[in-house]
């Protein structure tokens, strides 16, 4: 006998793998699947995926996450009121309108082949580097989608070509998945949420529609960009020849802001997403702040097209959850990502090893794209429970270098903290479920970390959005008092401040011999 409920079902597209979740009213998962894609890394520094492939990928866990929850008597064909997306932000795609095919792979947000176009811009543009922060809150790097969006129209004749016609459609991931859930070819809906195109470089925060002094210096087409929505809004259709067709698309959120709001984080609440990189978002409430130490400006979320708009300021970390993935894939000292604990764990410190995971430059808050990876303090002594465990403290480190920017462009006021005067960082992402990688962490910081019962707050997030859009949830109860999160560990630092200070001089001396390494010979 099938189980009449409420549904909502989230798509997280991410950078390694797509999954797809069915909850029910209280938030809980009823059905899942989850589909690995391929990564290509054509040149040193280049990153891609395949748009098809992704493609695909949702449509699997879409038909698989349904086949789960109704072989366990949940009848989510009548009760499923809609879907919600959330994607890995700043990769683009560029495609045909008429063919529906893209014209280059997605280039994927922390590839650097953009690092030539940024200096030129840097060297031409009167404000250099942070020529368009007053707009769009963004420094020029190879991590904004803009700049990709400019090397494929010098290097591609196809992307050149369609544009010309009128041909070209211009998206960040989210773009190409609705555009294609909602008929592609036939009907199809091009548009992007706020918070995607808040990190496209182009976005003005103000107005929160396309700069078109941005547009005209860069020479972007306004033609080929997407129309922006707001994070809770019934977007369209799923169209036919989709699983779930015709059921509401009602949330999109990139996945750092979808993070935000499954963790519930209220102005002065910050949550820290682990996942290939590392992302730390305050919430800043209904003004922008700019930051002087290193941070983004950012757009938190905007849930409806009537809700006030939260801004943010962000730090992110390019290499985190992927630094592991490399232990595993390129080195083979672990066999799965789970091993790395439990071999981190054989000893109690690094044996004064240093790794930094600068693969692709670093980002905030040293902004080095000519920063390459490096592992000092190498001894006879070293061996590989040394480097696991040092992978981990560079996760710890990087997070706890961005916290420290945090603090000063906030302030005092622009900080929420706890009975014993704690700024507490909310945790989520896979890695989360690593004790040894949150006690660090809290043992860096020097205070308590926060990690909810479902670490899946991204997929989650993108659910209440949709949710919030029609009428299954209000924005007002999920935020009240954090109360719709259930705490499932508090991690509190068990370290001296002079043991603190000596890691962090440290792991800076490391960082700076990262430095100018990106010219070495081959």
């Amino acid at each position: 006998m099938s189980k009449e409920q409420t549904f909502i079902a989230s798509i997280d597209q991410g950078t390694t793998s797509t999954r797809f979740f069915i909850y029910d009213k209280s938030a809980r998962i009823i059905g899942s699947h989850h589909v690995e894609f391929t990564q290509f890394y054509p040149e040193a520094g280049w990153v891609e995926h395949d748009p098809m492939e992704i493609l695909e990928s949702v449509r699997s866990c879409m038909t698989k996450a349904l086949d789960k929850a109704t072989a366990d008597g949940y009848n989510v064909d009548s009760g499923l009121k809609a879907i919600g997306l959330t994607n890995q932000r700043e990769t683009v795609v560029v495609w045909s309108k008429s063919t529906g095919s893209p014209l280059y792979n997605a280039i994927v947000w922390m590839d650097v082949r953009t690092s030539s176009i940024c200096r030129k811009l840097e060297k031409e543009l009167p404000g250099g580097r942070t020529h368009f922060v007053e707009s769009c809150g963004l420094p020029l790097s190879t991590y904004f989608s803009a700049v990709k969006l400019l090397w494929l129209m010098e290097n591609k004749e196809e992307v050149r070509a369609a544009i010309k016609k009128g041909d070209a459609l211009f998206g960040t991931i989210d773009t190409w998945l609705i555009w294609n859930l909602t008929g592609g070819v036939n009907g199809g809906i091009h548009v992007t949420d706020v918070s995607n195109a808040s990190r496209t470089m182009l976005m003005n925060l103000q107005t929160l529609d396309w700069d078109k002094a941005t547009l005209k210096t860069l020479g972007i087409p306004a033609e080929i960009l997407p129309k922006i929505v707001s994070n809770a809004e019934v977007i369209g259709k799923i169209a036919e020849g989709w699983p779930l067709f015709g059921v509401p698309i009602a949330g999109c959120l990139g996945d750092q802001h979808a993070a935000m709001v499954g963790q519930a984080c209220r102005r002065g609440e910050a949550k820290c997403t682990y996942g290939t990189g590392a992302f730390i978002l305050l919430n800043t409430g209904t003004a922008p702040v700019k930051s002087t130490h290193g941070l983004l400006t950012t757009l938190a979320f905007k849930l409806g097209p009537k809700a006030q708009t939260n801004y943010a300021l962000e730090g992110s970390i390019a290499i985190a959850g992927a630094a592991v993935q490399w232990l595993r894939d390129s080195l083979g000292i672990i066999s799965s990502a789970s091993e790395i604990e439990s071999l981190a764990s054989k000893v109690d410190c690094t044996g004064g090893v240093y790794f930094v995971p600068a693969f692709n430059g670093l980002f905030a808050p040293w902004w080095r794209d000519d920063a390459r990876g490096i592992c000092i303090g190498i001894t006879r002594f070293t061996s590989k429970s040394h480097i696991a465990r040092a992978v981990l403290e560079s996760m710890c480190f990087q997070v706890k270098d961005v916290l420290d920017s945090m603090h000063k462009d906030a302030g005092e006021k622009g900080e929420v903290k706890n009975e014993k005067e704690e700024f507490l960082l909310r945790v989520d992402g896979g890695a989360t479920v690593n004790n040894l990688l949150m006690q660090i962490q809290a043992d860096l910081l020097g205070s308590s970390v926060v990690r909810p019962a479902d670490i899946e707050t991204t997929a989650l997030g993108a659910a209440y959005a949709a949710g919030i859009a029609v009428g299954v949830w209000k924005e007002e109860e999920l935020f009240a008092s954090g109360q719709n999160i259930k705490t499932s560990s508090i991690f509190s630092p068990k370290s001296s401040v002079e043991w603190r200070k000596k890691k962090v001089d440290s792991w800076c001396k490391a960082v700076e011999r990262t430095f100018g390494l990106a010219d070495l010979e081959m």
